[in-house]
């Protein structure tokens, strides 16, 4: 889902918080399978794990307050799977992740690229059950 779909389904009108929830709410609503990827506290805040679920590498983010986020690991300005290890931090409030190869920066929560609003990463339902981080699809 890209944000122009998003935006088209009424869904978001960024970059407010109310919106972001929104956005994590519907991204949590598509989730059929969980899998389970690791233990909450395997996660260090504001440092990035890549996981593979079914053939994808998935980066997973733990913040500082923290909420869970995950998204495609591959930065598609270089093609390098190496978003997980990426600087994370916010803009405007909103969670992010600096690329580690140009420094192009996503957001955790819709996936797109702030410094080019036309490119986007997936952004994948994640939850912690019985604290199991578990990623859906």
């Amino acid at each position: 889902m890209t944000l122009s779909h998003l935006e088209a389904s009424g869904l978001v009108t960024l970059p407010t918080p109310q919106a972001t929830t929104r956005i994590a709410a519907a991204v949590r609503g598509r989730a059929r399978t969980w899998t389970p990827v690791c233990a909450y506290t395997d996660l260090l805040p504001e440092r990035g794990a890549c996981a593979l679920v079914d053939g994808h590498q998935i980066a997973i983010f733990r913040t500082f307050d923290g909420a869970l986020y995950a998204i495609g690991n591959r930065d598609p300005f270089s093609g390098a799977h190496v978003l997980s290890r990426g600087i994370v931090g916010t803009r405007n409030g909103e969670p992010t992740v600096a690329s580690p190869m140009y420094k192009q920066v996503f957001s955790l929560v819709t996936g797109v690229c702030l410094d080019d609003p036309d490119v986007s990463v997936p952004v994948y339902a994640i939850r912690l059950n019985d604290n199991v981080v578990e990623v859906g699809r």
